[in-house]
């Protein structure tokens, strides 16, 4: 009785499981890919979206910067009261409009702003490669959870086998067919792999909080994504990798503006000898009592020379004060010797693009270099893979045999457990070696500036590429 009550109340408690897993299941039938991954954990950093709004705010800055081409306008106001003991009392009252307009300063301020618009660009690219940073975290934790939970079923599916081999030997024990110390050992082994399991279930359960956290999900989705370990890599070539990597790859093009940058700067210290040319103009009026009845008007011109050795300033203008009078000023002001350390600029200018440029050239031949080393390193990752499967395949073919030698009396079953053990350390480097091939695609997808899988349609872009350069080729002999 009492077991047909404890039978009852397992199938209840599992009918009830099955109905939460089923509603659970409904409640997350949203997908999950890698590129989806990638979106949502770069969509979720707040770090981030801090970043691009900060970027938002100085493209409007700099939008703004086209002020400087426009006329600047001020208004003055002034009150000049005087009274005297002796004479008349005066209270003369000025409003005036002031107009300044840049004419011509060597191109200077379009300099300017094509610095500014470079560093802007410069800041964007740090800003693309750190969302890569943020979306490529998604990518290894989602990678990482599909390997753990292969691994976790392999474990598992090794427990059941092992358990039943420890069942028929406690029998054979209890025949007097096998040892008990053979029985303590396979206990040994039963406890080593529900520990193995229970610290991958807890390893499990953190890496995918972690995982829903980086997405900013409250649960993780279904993950349609596999470790598939008979997928094979499909690789371009190695020519084809390294001038895709020296066009596209983030670290050059970074440096690309780094180098327009100095070029700018040296340009813009090359030419702050030559004048900037100014017109002014004001208009006022003027009066001792509302409404106001003399007004005045100016228009003159000012140039600026400025240089480490001698900063001059001259203007004219002239006027006219109705109804009879004529105005007119010249004016000069000269400074040697402003600051004669500044002379050293220009040549700093050019040391720094020197620079820029040496270290392209560096990363540029860098970059090839590592692009056909991580061509090589995938076809490392799939040879690696492809062993990994002969091994698992080898291995099997041995437990079958040994399962032959036990019925044969050859071995003990003890010796069956430990060989399925080892199966089992077999199918776990299967999988690792399937996520390590995965890894190391993911590596030259980065270098090549590629989105997830986008490493398949490039090979095979760039296999018809080339067989179509050959053929070409052949049809012109």
């Amino acid at each position: 009785m009492t077991r047909n009550t404890a039978a009852i109340l397992v199938y209840f408690l599992s009918c009830i499981f099955t109905l939460i897993t089923s509603i659970y299941a409904n409640d997350n039938s949203r997908t999950l890919t890698f590129a989806e991954a990638a979106d949502m954990a770069a969509a979720s950093s707040a770090d981030l979206s801090y970043a691009y709004a900060s970027q938002a705010l100085s493209e409007k800055a700099w939008r703004w910067g086209l002020r400087s081409y426009f006329p600047r306008f001020s208004l003055s106001v002034s009150e000049n009261d005087r009274l005297q003991q002796i004479g008349t009392d005066s209270f003369l009252k000025n409003y005036g409009i002031n107009l300044d307009q840049l004419v011509w300063d060597g191109g200077r301020t379009r300099m300017s702003r094509n610095i500014e618009r470079i560093e802007l660009n410069l800041s964007s690219s740090k800003l693309d490669r750190m969302a890569s940073d943020v979306a490529e975290s998604g990518i290894a934790a989602y990678r990482g959870i599909l390997s753990s939970r292969a691994i976790l079923e392999i474990r598992r599916a090794a427990l059941v086998v092992l358990e039943e081999q420890r069942r028929i030997l406690k029998e054979e024990v209890n025949l007097g067919l096998a040892l008990p110390v053979d029985l303590a050992d396979a206990d040994i082994n039963l406890a080593d792999a529900k520990l193995n399991i229970y610290s991958l279930q807890l390893d499990l359960t953190e890496m995918e909080r972690q995982f829903a956290e980086l997405l900013g999900l409250e649960a993780l989705p279904v993950l349609t994504e596999k470790v598939d370990i008979n997928r094979s890599i499909t690789l371009p070539a190695a020519a084809a990798a390294a001038a895709l990597a020296r066009e596209k790859n983030p670290d050059l093009v970074e440096a690309r503006f780094s180098i327009t940058k100095k070029q700018t700067e040296v340009k813009y210290a090359s030419n702050l000898w030559i004048p900037a040319l100014r017109l002014a103009g004001n208009f006022g009026v003027s009066g001792e009592r509302y409404p106001l009845t003399r007004y005045n008007w100016s228009l003159g011109i000012n140039v600026e020379f400025s240089s480490p050795w001698f900063q001059n300033h001259a203007g004219g203008q002239a006027g006219w004060e109705p109804p009879y009078d004529r105005t007119a000023m010249i004016q000069n002001s000269f400074t040697p010797l402003p600051d004669p350390a500044a002379a050293i600029g220009k040549n700093q200018a050019k040391l720094a693009l020197t620079l820029e440029q040496k270290k392209y050239n560096t990363t540029l031949e860098k970059i090839g270099r590592i692009a056909s080393a991580a061509i090589e390193k995938c076809a490392l990752a799939e040879q690696k893979r492809i062993l990994a499967l002969e091994a698992v395949a080898l291995g099997a073919e041995r437990c079958r045999i040994e399962e032959i030698r036990l019925n044969l009396g050859q071995i003990t079953r003890l010796k069956l457990m430990e060989t399925l053990i080892e199966q089992t350390q077999r199918d776990i480097a299967v999988i690792e070696a399937a996520t390590a091939l995965l890894e190391t695609e993911r590596e030259l997808e980065r270098l090549l500036d590629l989105r997830p899988g986008e490493l398949e349609t490039f090979a095979s872009t760039a296999f018809a590429d080339s067989a179509e350069a050959a053929s070409q080729k052949r049809r012109n002999k």
